[in-house]
Order: structure tokens, then C-alpha cells, then sequence
């Protein structure tokens, strides 16, 4: 559904960006003065320990107020116009960046077990799985789902995959179709009732048949009867849909002396089974917390915050954005996604950001992170684009605590479960860090040749998972 174009008082249009086109440039800092972008001369800058505090005040009202944030649901609208009203509020001129992209809407899905008995079976549908009448069909237990694992005939059935599979939607799914089946059950990898929502496709593309992530209890439940040679027969319905959808990503620049500039970003968007406080409600108001703290402050380098629209089911926003740098001169992109209290910094692969990092850390004395610096690349959010784009990224390794991220994806992500503590502790690091690429002399923009950045995939083994999710650029 498009957004109206008249959003009411306050609120500002996905459509019509508005005034936010203005910051497409760089401004120069009398004009950010002038444009309200920067608290009067004189006023003290906001503490990082401050504004994470009210960050995580912002937060609980956005998920208690809108729930899960899905893209191009009207939850995740509201709760972006709230946030962009939440920054005009301190005196900034967030830009709404529309992009379409294609997207996917839960309905009324359901998995009824028939034999042995009846009951409802907790499942939800992966995003792509494309709407069909009802059937019933008995389930085959096919392991962790390559080709190898299944029986002779799962013909008109519906399979049952275990957690242990490696495999994506895409791969499994597809083997399921060739060899017949009409659906898959996929046990999820949490206990206590928890279902993983996930996208089925990287791409965009509809799914082959319908995939439902399962409670890992009812799915041990099936194979142990189907292991003992017992029937089991389900009734599959799914009502969820692929449509295309509009959205936008949120940006907010803070003119530098330079140019050069330093991106953080973070994905707004999140399921909708919970109300994504920590996937990624957590990098959200991560960085709110920057944007506070950033008012007032002369930077050597410009600093663009980015709140990412359709990270969860392919890395929409990130890819649009990374796609309209143009020739942009980008030191490196900060990924906050699920980012809690860091114990390292993490280069993802790229040598040439260590010394600065290690700098960095190494001048952090006693409040050194105890691991350092790792330089690990991995694959699967919105860093990836931006290294796709030939531009520096970085992470952090920065673990949840267990009694909190086991509900990640699902019902139990609410705000409860995001101490206001793991948002102080880790805002004074990431600012810290911001701060210092901003101002640190011996870094300047820079961009890899295109050879080197296949060799950061290909080193780190990841292209095997990308070519098989079709997210491989490279030939």
C-alpha cells in the first residue's frame, strides 16, 4: 500500500520528501547552524550516557505503540513517522528516502495436525511463501533436507526438515519440489515454543511451495512418531502473500568540515510476531542515541546515520542506499545490527582499517575491549551491500545476553527483554568510535578495487551460501 501523501501534523510524506531533499548535499556548518540542524553555540553536546538513555525511552514507546515493525506493513510506517517527528523534535531534518521493494504480507496461515490426533500446530509461514487452498497430506521426515536424506517417495506429502540443516529456503524448498512434495515443515532451532520468522528468498522471488517454521517440541513430536513407522497427516492453509511494497529508508547528515564521510547504519524494519526490541529495535535506538549526542559537535568528517527499511527479508534498504553513492568519498560504514555491549571491534575482513582500529582501542586505555580487534567478514546483513559497493565496513562483536536474544524473531522480542543498560553501555562505545573515525587523520574515503572485494567473499568461504540464495554479483 502507498503511503498518503498528506500524513497529518507532524508527520512527514513518503512521497514527497519535503524539506529532508535539502541534506542530499553537504551542507557546510553555518547552514546547519542556520537550518536548525545544531543547538545554539555554548550549549554543552549531550552525553552518549544521556541520550541512550532517553534512545531507549523512545524505544518503548515505539514498540509498546507499534508492535512489530514488518516492511511495508502500516506498523512500520507509524513507527518510522514517529521516529523522523522524535528527531525533528531536537532540532533535525531527518530525509525520508523512498524505494519500492518486493515485499510480503502474513495472513491467516494455518497447520492443522489430523493423525495421530488433532490440534493446531504452532507454526508461521517464512516471508515468500505465496498463498493456496487448502490441502491434507501425510509428512515425511527428510533430516537436515539435501537430496541424499530423503526416502524413496515423498510424493504429494509434506516434508518435515530438521534444525541441523545448512541449507537455505531456497535450496530446500526447491529440492522438495522436485522430488514431489507439496510443503515443508522446518523445526526450529529454539526451544520453549520459539519460532524463527525468516525470509524464504534473498531475491525477492516466490517460493516453490509453502515453508513454515515449526516449534521445535511439536517437531521432535513428529519425528519420533514417524521414526516409530506411525502416520502422521496435517491440513495446510496459507493466506500470505508477495506484493510489491513502498517504504523508505530514514537519513539524517551531520555536516563535517570534510566531506569524507562516516556511515552507521541500522535496520528499522523487523518480524512482526513480537515487537523487535532487540532484531533490531536495539540498533534503532542505538542510533536516536547518536543523533542526540552528535547535536552540537564540530566534526572533521560528516557523519550519516541511515535507519534501513527491509533488512529481514533481503537487505532492501541497505541495497538501495549502497546502490546511490554514486562516487560518495565514504571512509567506512558502521553495521549496528543487534549490536549489545561490544567485547571487539570487527574490520570484517578489511587489513587496511586495523591499524586504526587497534589505535583506536589501544587509546581507550583501562576501557579497552578485552578481545580487540577481529577482522572477520561474515555474510547476511546490511554491511554487505556497502562491501558490495566496494566501500570499508565494520561491526562489532558485541553479544546479547542468552535470557534476552533466545526470543529474537518472535513473540517474546519486546521491550522487556532489552535492558536500558545493554543501550548506555553500548552507545558510549559506538560513539566513541564514531567520534574517533570522524576525526582520525591517518583514514581517508576510500574504495576497493572490484577484485579485491570478491577476494573479501572468497577468502571468508561465503560464496558458496551467496550463490545459492542468489545473491552473488560476481562471475
Amino acid at each position: 500500500m502507498k503511503a498518503s501523501t498528506s500524513l497529518g501534523p507532524g508527520r512527514i510524506s513518503w512521497v514527497n520528501r519535503g524539506v529532508g531533499a535539502a541534506l542530499r548535499g553537504q551542507l557546510a556548518l553555518p547552514v546547519a547552524l542556520a537550518c536548525g540542524l545544531l543547538p545554539p553555540a555554548g550549549r554543552a553536546a549531550e552525553s552518549f550516557d544521556d541520550s541512550a538513555h532517553a534512545a531507549h525511552a523512545m524505544l518503548t514507546q515505539l514498540c509498546d505503540d507499534f508492535g512489530g515493525r514488518l516492511t511495508g506493513s502500516s506498523n512500520n510506517r507509524g513507527a518510522m513517522d514517529r521516529l523522523a517527528a522524535e528527531l525533528r523534535t531536537l532540532g533535525l531534518l531527518p530525509e525520508i528516502v523512498p524505494f519500492k521493494m518486493p515485499g510480503w504480507e502474513r495472513g491467516a496461515d494455518s497447520v492443522q495436525l489430523i493423525v495421530p490426533v488433532a490440534r493446531p500446530l504452532r507454526i508461521a509461514a517464512l516471508s515468500y511463501t505465496q498463498p493456496h487452498p487448502a490441502f491434507e497430506a501425510d509428512v515425511a521426515d527428510v533430516g537436515a533436507g539435501a537430496a541424499a536424506d530423503y526416502p524413496a517417495d515423498v510424493r504429494g506429502k509434506i516434508v518435515l526438515l530438521n534444525q541441523s540443516s545448512a541449507l537455505s529456503a531456497r535450496e530446500f524448498s526447491r529440492i522438495a519440489a522436485e522430488r514431489g512434495a507439496r510443503g515443508v515443515l522446518f523445526i526450529n532451532r529454539e526451544g520453549g515454543g520459539q519460532l524463527l520468522a525468516r525470509t524464504g528468498s534473498f531475491v525477492g522471488e516466490a517460493l516453490v511451495l509453502p515453508v513454515y517454521s515449526l516449534a521445535q517440541e511439536e517437531g521432535a513430536w513428529l519425528r519420533r512418531l514417524l521414526a516409530r513407522g506411525r502416520p502422521v497427516r496435517v491440513r495446510m492453509e496459507t493466506k500470505s502473500h508477495c506484493r510489491e511494497v513502498d517504504t523508505a529508508n530514514l537519513r539524517l547528515v551531520f555536516p563535517g568540515r570534510s566531506p569524507e564521510r562516516v556511515i552507521v547504519g541500522a535496520h528499522f524494519d523487523s518480524w512482526d510476531l513480537g515487537q523487535g526490541a532487540l532484531d533490531n529495535g536495539l540498533g534503532t535506538a542505538q542510533l536516536f542515541a547518536l543523533a542526540r549526542a552528535l547535536r552540537g559537535r564540530e566534526l572533521a568528517r560528516t557523519v550519516e546515520l541511515v535507519w534501513f527499511n527491509g533488512e529481514e527479508q533481503g537487505l532492501w534498504g541497505s541495497r538501495h542506499a549502497a546502490a546511490t553513492l554514486g562516487a560518495a568519498p565514504v571512509v567506512a560504514m558502521i553495521n549496528l545490527d543487534m549490536v549489545g555491549v561490544p567485547i571487539a571491534v570487527n574490520a570484517l575482513g578489511d587489513a587496511s582499517l586495523v591499524p586504526a582500529l587497534e589505535r583506536w582501542n589501544a587509546g581507550r586505555g583501562d576501557r579497552k575491549l578485552p578481545l580487540g580487534v577481529e577482522n572477520i567478514n561474515w555474510f547476511g546483513s546490511d554491511h554487505t551491500p556497502f562491501q558490495l559497493a566496494d566501500v570499508r565496513a565494520i561491526t562489532f562483536n558485541a553479544p546479547i545476553p542468552r535470557e534476552s536474544v533466545r526470543y529474537y524473531h518472535d513473540f517474546g522480542d519486546t521491550i522487556d527483554k532489552l535492558p536500558e543498560e545493554i543501550v548506555v553501555k553500548s552507545t558510549a562505545i559506538i560513539g566513541d568510535l564514531v567520534l574517533a573515525l570522524a576525526g582520525d587523520p591517518s583514514l581517508g574515503a576510500f574504495r576497493r578495487a572490484p577484485a579485491e572485494t570478491e577476494k573479501l567473499f572468497t577468502v571468508f568461504g561465503l560464496e558458496r551460501r551467496m550463490q545459492a540464495i542468489g545473491y552473488w554479483p560476481f562471475h
